[in-house]
């Protein structure tokens, strides 16, 4: 069974987030998240869904709730509270 963790949120600037997005992969892959899609709404490009297949559940919402991230978010200009949803196949 495969789990999944997908993201969604909005941001400032995809140009200027997407740089800040791509250098912060080291924590992600030490999260166990391996990237699957980098989507942006076809009605707002600043809103961007990211999905992430999951090695370890806990890992990824240990990840999910950690400062580290929340202080990147901030810094590469997530404009909202992200939704965040955990899934299995």
């Amino acid at each position: 069974m495969a789990s999944y963790m997908i993201v969604r949120h909005k941001v400032r600037d995809f140009s200027q987030w997407k740089p800040g997005y791509d250098a912060h992969l080291p924590k992600r892959n030490a999260a166990g998240l391996t990237e699957k899609y980098v989507l942006r709404s076809a009605d707002d490009p600043n809103e961007v869904v990211l999905m992430f297949e999951v090695q370890d559940l806990s890992r990824a919402k240990a990840f999910s709730e950690s400062a580290d991230l929340r202080e990147t978010m901030q810094k590469v200009g997530v404009m909202d509270k992200p939704d965040i949803y955990f899934l299995n196949d």
